[in-house]
């Protein structure tokens, strides 16, 4: 209690003072005036001990407690488990059985129509940088289609060999071969017809003969990379002859992180006829070109470039007629989303050299007395996408624009006034060159399910104009394709194609019409199978079904095919 009143004594005696010293004030405001201050010393405050309590208070409290220390303790109780950790297993995956690749094969087959089918290969490993290659090719029939008055016989036969050496920084092959072909004039008109007698004076045989030797190589580290060079021979029964010489080194050099490659071209043809073509002297034909194609490549990210262009020096060495032609060669893609959308388009022109080889292999029913001259392929201009869906199927649209100059067109020759030779009887095909431009739009759709099943289709659509021929002769407006191939068990496989060929127009080899008239061909349809069983892995047989729809469609005016047609035969595979 003297605590307190001790306190209330002391609060009452400073409430007393400040009461007065406020009084103290409002009396001086009341008398307040100037006054004149003289300052004779600097102010210098300094900072007076302020009052501390020097002791530290001791409570005397009589609820105060001291505080108890508490001790922790574990309640332990065993808990009893039935869990038994087990090592973890890698999950198994079916492994593919691996197929033993063999150096060597050799296929025999029989079928209707006397038909035979035989092939070889076989690679010789000399040693670890030297191999050698054989691979020979017999197609032939003993014909036998309905209603025909000569012979249809044909056969096709190819030898191949080649030698390939590989070291570290060089790989260089050559190569050899030789051909032997053999086919009938056997599309002889039926208006108007021929009598027994002229038929049996015909002679429509006509046989090919070519034999070629080249050389490869391709260096690395180098700005010469590679370079090819071949030379083949290819003539006929009838004293055709024909040499083709074709030369192409290519260059590479890397400017400022881009690459420059450049390749050289060397084209020489020359060839000559036992006869002259109708209507003119020619007997003989020389043509030569020589040309130099440089290409940027520039790759960005998702995009790269091939800019490039292809000049061209040729000359007619027979009519002394030079030309000096410039095509582009611009190619891109640009992978929009990945592989799923790829774009891509160009512009391309390149100068082709027509030969007689490449005639007879496009169609063996020419007369071998063809005018030869390079096609100018002024720009093929296209655009499209490809890409991939759901990592099964693959996709590729395109559309392009194309101008050749001097194009080859096969056109049915019309019956000579006195025929001599076998193909002068309206049953052959020469060349008629015309300025053409094409619109082709181009749908492709592939389809690879389970590794077992895979499936293609495409289709092609063409829209031509001429410059000088009424029409783009023996030129289809469409074409279609599809194969499928299906392995149905380990031993058992199977394949499928089915080709569609529209309609075509050719020249009416009537000698009676006074004007020429247009035939059109009929478009065709040809359905394909094959069956095969595997023995084990060496042995295997299996049998093929062509054209089984049963249609001998003309592929050529007055040139019907063959029916169906079955072939069985087998294939073995080894090692020496």
């Amino acid at each position: 209690m003297t605590r307190y009143i001790q306190r209330i004594i002391l609060m009452l005696c400073i409430g007393l003072g400040a009461t007065m010293i406020s009084n103290a004030q409002s009396e001086d405001e009341k008398t307040i005036g100037t006054e004149r201050v003289v300052i004779v010393k600097a102010y210098t405050p300094t900072i007076s001990d302020a009052f501390k309590v020097k002791s530290i208070p001791v409570f005397n409290d009589s609820i105060t407690k001291s505080k108890k220390a508490i001790k922790y303790s574990i309640f332990s109780v065993p808990v009893a488990s039935t869990y038994t950790p087990v090592k973890g297993k890698a999950a198994n995956i079916d492994k593919a059985k691996k197929v033993p690749l063999y150096d060597n094969y050799a296929t025999l087959g029989f079928g209707n129509f006397t038909s035979i089918l035989a092939e070889f290969y076989s690679n010789f490993q000399i040693d670890r940088t030297d191999n050698v290659g054989v691979y020979l090719h017999h197609n032939s029939s003993q014909g036998g289609i309905k209603d025909l008055v000569l012979d249809d016989t044909f056969f096709n036969t190819a030898l191949d060999l080649n030698y390939t050496s590989r070291t570290r920084d060089l790989v260089y092959g050559i190569e050899v071969g030789a051909e032997h072909q053999l086919y009938n004039w056997y599309g002889v008109p039926t208006i108007p017809a021929l009598t027994q007698a002229q038929i049996d004076e015909i002679d429509p045989a006509q046989s090919y003969i070519g034999a070629y030797v080249g050389g490869k190589i391709k260096v690395d580290d180098s700005f010469f990379k590679e370079a090819s060079l071949k030379y083949r021979y290819f003539g006929d029964a009838t004293s055709t002859v024909e040499h083709h010489i074709v030369a192409r080194p290519k260059f590479e050099l890397e400017v400022a992180d881009e690459i420059i490659t450049t390749e050289v071209i060397v084209d020489f043809l020359n060839g000559s006829y036992d006869t002259t073509i109708p209507n003119t002297t020619t007997d003989a034909y020389s043509t030569l070109n020589l040309g130099v194609s440089p290409n940027l490549i520039v790759l960005r990210d998702d995009l790269t470039l091939n800019l490039g262009a292809a000049i061209y020096y040729s000359t007619d060495l027979e009519n002394s007629e030079n030309n000096f032609y410039i095509y582009p060669k611009i190619t891109g893609t640009y992978r929009v989303s990945g592989d799923q959308v790829i774009a891509y388009g160009g512009i391309e022109g390149d100068l082709y050299q027509n030969s007689y080889r490449n005639a007879v292999n496009e169609n063996p029913f020419i007369s071998p007395n063809l005018i030869l001259t390079p096609t100018h392929n002024q720009y093929d201009g296209y655009l499209g996408i490809k890409g991939k869906l759901l990592n099964r199927v693959t996709y590729n649209v395109r559309g392009s624009y194309v101008s050749e100059d001097s194009k080859p067109l096969f056109v049915n020759n019309t019956r000579n006034a006195t025929p001599t030779e076998g193909y002068q009887y309206g049953n052959s095909f020469s060349y008629r060159y015309d300025d053409i431009t094409t619109f082709k739009g181009f749908a492709e759709v592939k389809v690879d399910l389970n590794r077992k099943f895979t499936l293609g289709i495409n289709g092609t659509f063409y829209s031509y104009s001429t410059d000088v021929e009424e029409e783009a002769w023996n030129l289809p407006d469409f074409e279609a394709s599809m194969s499928a191939d299906y392995q149905i068990t380990e031993k058992w496989y199977a394949g499928a194609q089915l080709f569609f060929v529209g309609e075509r127009n050719d020249i009416d080899n009537n000698p009676t019409l006074t004007t020429q008239q247009t035939v059109t061909v009929d478009s065709y349809i040809d359905a394909n199978i094959n069956i095969g069983y595997r023995f084990n892995d060496r042995l295997s047989a299996f049998i093929k079904g062509n054209n089984l729809f049963g249609d001998n469609y003309n592929k050529w005016n007055n040139y019907p095919v063959q029916g169906i047609q079955v072939l069985a035969g087998a294939t073995y595979k080894f090692d020496f």
